[in-house]
């Protein structure tokens, strides 16, 4: 296959948008970056490529792919990898099957006590939010992922990142450190709840250390622009 050529429309600061670099930077694929500033009204030339004005969006060969989930299932699927097997045969298919129950399971069950925690108004609010993300991740994402031993740390037992560590890393990046003193935008008894689910603190710290998942990541940035955000809401 031809070399595609991809105008990749980002911002590094946005979860949604980096997920697109996890899948870029894996992949091997080679992309101009053009950023788009969040703070900014929308640029008329941009609501042209995305009317909705969100990012990510791609150009790939000149044809408009948008939505985070949909450009990285894209790529995963136009450049077959360890990341996502084809859809065919049956076992292909279970296999994308599960890695979409994962995916959902963690933003409709878990991820929600997250944000609870960062628009909590209290200390105590935010150490509830902590109690009912781990009860999520003990019922919901710890029995999906393998025991230390049985496989790599990645989902499915893989030895390396898949499309389920594309669509999730960047969130449990903002998970593991917002927690941390000089944010303090959910509660700082995380770390000591995640003892509660080993399989996904393996799975975290696994994924948060791997450099398609962090390198574009500017922890100090990242946690004091969403401090200012909520701090506004």
């Amino acid at each position: 296959m031809a070399t595609p050529k991809i105008i990749f429309y980002t911002n590094p600061t946005c979860p949604w948008a980096h997920r697109g670099y996890i899948a870029l930077k894996e992949l091997g694929l080679p992309y101009e970056e053009v950023v788009i500033d969040l703070d900014t009204p929308r640029e008329p030339w941009y609501l042209k490529v995305n009317p909705r004005g969100l990012v990510p969006a791609i150009s790939y060969n000149g044809e408009i792919i948008v939505e985070s989930g949909i450009v990285a299932r894209f790529l995963a699927d136009a450049h077959p990898s360890h990341l996502f097997p084809p859809s065919g045969p049956v076992d292909n298919a279970l296999y994308r099957a599960r890695v979409d129950f994962f995916v959902d399971a963690f933003f409709s069950k878990v991820f929600s006590h997250v944000m609870a925690g960062v628009r909590a108004a209290t200390a105590e609010e935010r150490d509830q939010a902590a109690v009912a993300l781990v009860e999520q991740l003990v019922k919901e994402i710890e029995p999906l992922l393998p025991e230390e031993g049985k496989g790599g740390p990645f989902f499915g037992g893989s030895e390396k990142l898949t499309l389920v560590e594309v669509l999730t890393g960047s969130f449990l990046l903002r998970l593991n450190s917002w927690s941390k003193p000089e944010y303090g935008l959910i509660s700082a008894n995380l770390p000591q709840l995640l003892e509660k689910v080993p399989r996904v603190k393996r799975w975290i710290n696994a994924t948060i250390q791997h450099e398609s998942v962090n390198f574009i990541y500017d922890e100090a940035v990242v946690g004091e622009r969403t401090k200012k955000r909520f701090a506004k809401a």
